[in-house]
């Protein structure tokens, strides 16, 4: 997304999150002030962070995030309105700047995802690809769960 990103993140430590997410803005502000010659911030406001407590919500959330990135050609997804369904999945399927590629099977960029955590929720990368695409179909039964708790959590998106 070229305004914003989501990480699913598990804690270890107290206070974990929070001080990943400043070193992370920090240190890419940094990274990319001096790449292009220029100073100030790059994000604006804090990061947003839902604590899911739920498995039932924590299996929606590699979907929520992954189809997120089809609002760049075709926001009404989010209304279960998708009119080219091809055309959505083959989107899916390259753009490079999201984790589905790694997570469907696909090599992308050097990968810094760890999937192993995850496998029992979503299962193989062949099965994630084929629910992933079952989603978009099915999708106002399986957004509405979903975009309840977030909705509730950080306001709409």
């Amino acid at each position: 997304m070229p305004n914003h990103f989501h990480l699913l993140i598990r804690q270890k430590a107290d206070n974990g999150i929070v001080q990943f997410m400043r070193k992370l803005g920090t240190g890419y502000a940094m990274y990319f002030n001096k790449k292009y010659d220029r100073v100030g911030s790059l994000f604006q406001g804090k990061f947003k962070a839902v604590l899911i407590n739920e498995d039932e919500h924590f299996k929606y959330l590699p979907y929520y995030i992954h189809l997120n990135s089809l609002d760049l050609i075709s926001p009404e997804w989010r209304e279960f309105k998708i009119k080219d369904y091809n055309k959505a999945i083959n989107f899916l399927n390259k753009y490079r700047w999201s984790s589905y590629l790694d997570y469907s099977g696909y090599k992308n960029f050097p990968s810094i995802t760890q999937r192993y955590f995850l496998e029992e929720f979503i299962g193989k990368p062949s099965k994630y690809k084929k629910d992933t695409e079952n989603w978009l179909i099915d999708s106002g039964a399986n957004w509405s769960k979903l975009n309840e708790t977030i909705s509730n959590e950080v306001g709409p998106h």
